[in-house]
């Protein structure tokens, strides 16, 4: 399979092409507020790694939430333009997936985290590649109650409730590329619906 794949989800940007088996991905570790800005760029620079062009892509793939209500959109509207543009299928990733795909022990029940602020967090628990714990607006005694009754904690970044437990840091990249590669086996093609767990602030404010 030969794919195109983004995460803009959050303050980092992954874009992966891969082509014949082969990988090429770029990351970029923070530029929150500057995807609009580099989301293209990087993607040109990441296919041409890949000696790419986007009629080579048998799908397309992006990273449809939790996270950045902004990022989200970006990446969304870019993949969903691809392809139109080409006419190819889509494939919807959460952030959650991507740090499924990439822990260490699949055997272990695992809590995949996104920082959501203010001592809140995204959750969605997984084991042996089934959602255990639906994706949820979680506080910080919530995650440490999931972790006593078993949960391993996981994330592509660095989080504040590092302090209190210990949490597994894996791999963006790698993550979106097994992601990719085991939902589209999985034959989880699909519209690309943003994730939003919560309402933004906008929405909440109206109340």
């Amino acid at each position: 399979m030969n794919f195109l794949a983004v995460d803009t989800s959050g303050n980092s940007m992954s874009v992966l092409a891969v082509k014949n088996g082969e990988t090429f991905s770029t990351f970029l570790p923070d530029c929150a507020m500057k995807h609009s800005v580099l989301i293209m760029p990087t993607i040109e620079e990441t296919l041409k790694k890949a000696n790419m062009v986007l009629a080579d892509c048998d799908f397309f793939a992006a990273v449809v939430g939790a996270g950045s209500f902004t990022g989200i959109r970006i990446g969304i509207s870019a993949i969903k333009g691809f392809a139109l543009a080409t006419g190819k299928r889509t494939l919807p990733i959460t952030s959650f997936d991507v740090a499924a795909y990439n822990t260490i022990d699949k055997e272990k029940k695992t809590l995949c985290l996104v920082d959501a602020l203010h001592d809140s967090y995204y959750a969605c628990g997984y084991h042996r590649g089934e959602i255990t714990f639906a994706p949820a607006y979680v506080t910080e005694a919530q995650v440490l109650s999931l972790r006593d009754e078993g949960y391993t904690l996981c994330s592509c970044n660095v989080l504040p409730i590092a302090e209190k437990a210990n949490v597994e840091i894996v791999n963006p990249v790698k993550g979106l590329y097994h992601a990719a590669v085991a939902l589209a086996q999985a034959n989880g093609f699909g519209e690309l619906n943003a994730l939003y767990v919560r309402k933004s602030s906008a929405e909440e404010n109206a109340k």
